[in-house]
């Protein structure tokens, strides 16, 4: 049986910064937010579900969903956002699911789970580890602010729409410090994966 790690952090955390290492050990990661765009495109279940829910305003000229759109309505709505996620995330679980039984069958060592929402989803009975990469609240803000030219305001409601890192630290079975250098974070992810008993050489 492959060992599965959840991977998660927060938005602006690093989190993909830590997947790329990984995926440059071979290891295999599932992308929740991939499997995510997959699970409601045109024809999938979820796309008739969603446009049920949020209406054809959120579609763009080639009727698939405008993620931007949609996005900019759960932000600011915890009623809606919660009505989203329980249309995406059953289809999503699946897709991860069907995954990771490959995994076990290619007798991969470890396959992990890059899933943002792993702890708020309650999602963690899926995995045998958790991997937190964790950043200050202020870091947080700021390269979100920069890497996607959102306001303070926007950055704020965006931070605030997840459940705070400082509190998943202390439910995390590890976590990398992502506040330093890359170097320091590839040196974490290392010693953690040695301490896992995972020892894997960078191709």
């Amino acid at each position: 049986m492959s060992l599965v790690i959840g991977l998660t952090g927060g938005i602006a955390s690093g989190k993909s910064t830590v997947s790329t290492m990984l995926k440059e050990l071979d290891i295999s990661v599932i992308d929740a937010d991939v499997e995510a765009r997959l699970a409601v495109q045109k024809g999938e279940p979820a796309y008739a579900k969603i446009i049920e829910v949020f209406s054809h305003g959120i579609l763009l000229p080639n009727e698939e969903i405008d993620r931007q759109k949609l996005g900019s309505i759960i932000f600011h709505n915890a009623e809606k956002r919660k009505l989203l996620n329980e249309i995406v995330h059953p289809e999503v679980r699946k897709r991860m699911t069907r995954q990771i039984e490959e995994a076990n069958q290619n007798q991969e060592e470890l396959v992990v789970l890059d899933i943002p929402l792993l702890f708020e989803s309650k999602l963690t009975y899926m995995v045998d580890k958790t991997l937190l990469v964790y950043v200050d609240r202020s870091v947080q803000l700021q390269r979100l602010m920069e890497r996607n030219n959102l306001s303070a305001l926007e950055a704020e409601a965006r931070v605030n729409s997840q459940m705070p890192l400082s509190e998943k630290v202390s439910i995390a079975d590890a976590v990398i410090n992502n506040n330093g250098s890359i170097k320091e974070t590839k040196k974490q992810l290392n010693d953690i994966l040695i301490q896992w008993g995972i020892k894997k050489n960078k191709r």
